[in-house]
């Protein structure tokens, strides 16, 4: 097929503008999203956008669950049928209120004031499915929120997250190039080159 430029339809770019987090949901998301992805010699994940990126989506139609069935009841599916809970805002909304509620009522302060290995041991239960939340599934909001830290952390900058490339800079990801055909036949040598964004070089 002949290629045109301009013909293709682009991504909707973020918006700082559309958000869905209320202040105290954005403080424990990014406390969290920074305990699963900490920084050292690289950014951690809220330096990176992680916390805009997933606010951004929440936000839209993934938040909204356009793509899932979203009438009950819900039950505890298998691995292999994929998501099996209610639509993801929902399910961030809920599972911050009691986790924060928990906290509380057992006279613990709040999860952005822990100490960070306080928290990691708090959201290291929430993984292994050992700490029960009162409206959702623990290990299901867990699961999610890795799931988004890392899409954040490692999609495309079009989208709110991987604040100037950095992600992919750091594991040497060329980005979303047209064409590969010159490196393929490269001997598995690094392809030294500046990532690009589906939107472009510049990244609003």
């Amino acid at each position: 097929m002949p290629w045109q430029p301009g013909e293709a339809v682009p991504p909707t770019a973020f918006d700082p503008d559309v958000t869905f987090f209320t202040e105290e949901e954005r403080a424990f998301v990014t406390a969290a999203v920074d305990r699963l992805i900490p920084a050292d010699d690289y950014p951690s994940a809220s330096e990176l956008g992680v916390v805009d990126f997933i606010d951004h989506q929440l936000a839209g139609a993934y938040g909204r669950g356009d793509i899932y069935y979203m009438k009950g009841p819900f039950r505890d599916g298998l691995p292999t049928q994929g998501y099996q809970a209610q639509a993801p805002a929902l399910l961030y909304r809920q599972a911050i209120a009691d986790i924060r509620a928990g906290l509380a009522r057992n006279d613990l302060a709040d999860f952005t004031e822990l100490e960070p290995e306080e928290q990691d041991r708090l959201l290291m239960g929430l993984s292994e499915g050992e700490d029960e939340l009162e409206h959702t599934d623990a290990k299901t909001f867990f699961d999610t929120l890795w799931q988004n830290t890392l899409e954040g952390y490692f999609g495309d900058p079009v989208h709110g997250g991987n604040r100037d490339m950095e992600a992919w800079k750091m594991i040497g990801f060329p980005g979303a190039r047209y064409d590969y055909r010159p490196w393929i036949n490269h001997g598995g040598n690094p392809v030294k080159l500046e990532p690009v964004s589906v939107g472009g070089r510049m990244v609003p």
